[in-house]
C-alpha cells in the first residue's frame, strides 16, 4: 500500500524522475542508520548522492568489523581488534619456544643464523614457551620480560621487520577496500612488458597506481608466483647470459626452446574460413609440492597468460597439500577408472588458461605415465620453496628428483633465503651426482614478495616468498661420432 501511495503522489513524474526521488529517499535512510561514524557501518556499501557532475563516493565499511585507519594498525597480537590475529597469538604462545641461550635446544639448527644454534644441546634451563610480547613489535618472542631484556640486542635485529609484519597483518584485517588487488586485463601486444623491477612491471602492465609501500607489499605477496615464472620464461627476461645475468649456456638453450612456443610468429589467422590456422598445444607448467599457490585467486594466475598473449597455458598443481582447506570450494571427486587420481579440472578460467589439480605425489603420477611424453618446447616444472635439502622434507623428494631429470625439461626452483637455495642446490648435486645441468645460478629473485612472513612455530624465523630463484635440468649428452680410419 505504501508503494502505491508513493507512486500516486507523483502522477506527473517520469520514470527517471521517480527513480531519482526513490534513490534520494534510500540514501537519506542509509545516512540515518549510520550510528557509529568512522568505526562501524551497515552490511552493504552505500553510495551517497553527490552534486551534479561529481561521481558518487562509495563507503566500503562493513558492520561488525572495526575499520583500522592507516595510523592505527599497530596492536599487540594478543590484544588485536581482529579475532583471527588473537587466535594466531594464542597458537604462537602454545607452540613457539623462547630463543634465550640459557635454554637448551628443542631442535637442530637449520642455518648458521638460526638462534637455536646458540643454545646448549643438553645442559641449561628446560625449554619454555613464549609468553611475553615485545612492546615494540607486539609479537610473542620470549618466555619472560627478563629474558627479553637480556636478549634484546639479538631481537633488535628483526624487531623492526616484525613490527612491519604486525602492521601488514592488521592491514589485511582492517576492513578497508584493496584497490591493489584489482588486476588489469589483456593489453595490446605492441605494449611491451618491462621486467626490470616491480615498479616497471606494474606500470607497463597498466596496474592501478600504488602510492604507498604497504599496498605494494600486499600486491606483490600474490603476484610473485605468476610473475616469477613469467620473468624467467619471457623473451624480455631480466636474466641473460651476460656477466651477472645468471643464465648459463645450457639455460639459454632450454629457455629458448620454451620461448619459441611462448612467442610464436604471427600466422595470419583470422575469424573467417581463410584465417583458420592449427593451434599448438598449451604450455604445461607442473607446479610440484603445491601449497598456498594452488589456492590463489585464479585472477592472479591469469596475469601469467596476459604476459604471453599468443600462447596458452595448462597449470598442473601436484602435491598432497594442493587442496588443503578448499573442501568447501572444490570437494574432492571420487577416484574412478575414468579419473583414477581424482583430478580436479578448471577448464574455464580463461580462453588462455586451464588449471588441473592432483592431490597426489608426483612420483606416483610419473610412474603411471599420465603426463608422458614430455617436450622441452612445451613443458616446464616449477617448485616453490620445496625444501629439497631440508631435513624434514628431503626424503619426500628423493624419488621425484631423478624422475624430473629423466624428462630433460627445465626445473625452476625458488627459496626463502640464500642459505635455503644453496642447501637445496647442494642436496640435488649430492643426490644425483653429475647428472644435472645448471640452467640459472642461484640468486635474488627480482620479483620476490616484498612482504615479510612470520613462522608461527618460531617467531624468530622470518622470510619473504620466492626470495631467490635458480634452475636446473637433467644432463644432456652431445652425440659425438668417431671417424673410422
Amino acid at each position: 500500500m505504501s508503494s502505491y501511495i508513493e507512486i500516486a503522489s507523483y502522477p506527473k513524474a517520469t520514470g527517471s524522475q521517480f527513480l531519482q526521488v526513490q534513490l534520494h529517499r534510500i540514501a537519506k535512510k542509509s545516512l540515518s542508520s549510520l550510528t557509529h561514524q568512522g568505526q562501524y557501518a551497515k552490511d552493504e556499501p552505500v553510495e551517497f548522492p553527490s552534486p551534479g557532475g561529481l561521481e558518487s563516493t562509495p563507503i566500503p565499511q562493513v558492520q561488525g568489523k572495526p575499520l583500522l585507519q592507516p595510523n592505527n594498525l599497530f596492536h599487540p597480537f594478543s590484544k588485536s581488534p581482529s579475532p583471527v590475529i588473537r587466535r594466531r597469538a594464542a597458537f604462537i604462545k602454545q607452540h613457539a619456544y623462547c630463543p634465550h641461550p640459557s635454554h637448551h635446544q628443542t631442535r637442530l639448527p637449520t642455518s648458521p643464523d638460526d638462534l637455536e644454534a646458540r643454545k646448549p644441546a643438553s645442559k641449561g634451563l628446560p625449554p619454555a614457551l613464549v609468553k611475553f610480547e615485545c612492546p615494540d613489535c607486539g609479537i610473542p618472542v620470549s618466555c619472560s620480560e627478563e629474558h627479553w631484556a637480556e636478549d634484546y640486542e639479538a631481537h633488535l635485529e628483526i624487531c623492526d621487520t616484525l613490527r612491519e609484519i604486525n602492521e601488514d597483518d592488521h592491514d589485511l584485517h582492517s576492513g578497508r577496500f584493496f584497490p591493489e588487488f584489482e588486476y588489469p586485463g589483456e593489453q595490446l601486444e605492441e605494449a611491451m612488458v618491462n621486467m626490470t623491477s616491480w615498479d616497471t612491471y606494474l606500470y607497463s602492465r597498466e596496474f592501478r597506481a600504488i602510492d604507498d609501500e604497504r599496498s605494494l607489499r600486499q600486491a606483490t605477496r600474490l603476484l610473485t608466483y605468476p610473475v616469477t615464472i613469467g620473468s624467467v620464461l619471457h623473451e624480455l627476461s631480466p636474466y641473460n647470459i651476460r656477466t651477472g645475468g645468471r643464465l648459463t649456456t645450457e639455460g639459454l638453450k632450454s629457455i629458448s626452446a620454451l620461448r619459441y612456443t611462448l612467442h610464436p610468429p604471427r600466422s595470419g589467422s583470422g575469424m573467417d574460413i581463410k584465417g583458420l590456422r592449427p593451434n599448438p598445444p598449451p604450455v604445461r607448467i607442473f607446479i610440484l609440492g603445491a601449497r598456498a599457490e594452488s589456492s590463489l585467486p585464479r585472477e592472479v594466475w591469469v596475469q601469467l597468460s596476459h604476459m604471453f598473449p599468443r600462447a596458452t597455458f595448462h597449470l598442473i598443481f601436484i602435491g598432497p597439500e594442493s587442496m588443503a582447506n578448499r573442501d568447501a570450494e572444490f570437494p574432492l571427486p571420487e577416484r574412478t577408472p575414468e579419473n583414477p587420481f581424482g583430478a580436479i579440472v578448471e577448464d574455464r578460467v580463461s580462453h588462455q588458461l586451464k588449471v588441473s589439480t592432483f592431490v597426489e605425489y608426483y612420483h606416483t603420477l610419473h610412474q603411471a605415465g599420465i603426463f608422458h611424453p614430455f617436450d622441452p618446447y612445451f613443458d616446464c616444472f616449477m617448485l616453490f620453496h620445496p625444501g629439497l635439502g631440508h631435513p624434514a622434507s628431503s626424503h619426500e623428494w628423493a624419488e621425484t628428483i631423478p624422475q624430473l631429470l629423466e624428462t630433460k625439461v627445465p626445473v625452476l626452483v625458488t627459496g626463502y633465503t640464500e642459505w635455503d637455495m644453496q642447501r637445496d642446490k647442494k642436496w640435488v648435486e649430492d643426490t644425483v651426482g653429475g647428472e644435472v645441468d645448471l640452467l640459472m645460478e642461484p640468486g635474488e629473485n627480482r620479483f620476490r614478495s616484498l612482504r615479510w612472513d612470520l613462522n608461527d612455530l618460531d617467531p624468530q624465523d622470518i622470510s619473504c616468498g620466492n626470495w631467490g630463484v635458480w634452475a636446473f635440468r637433467g644432463k644432456r649428452y652431445e652425440t659425438t661420432r668417431k671417424d673410422i680410419e
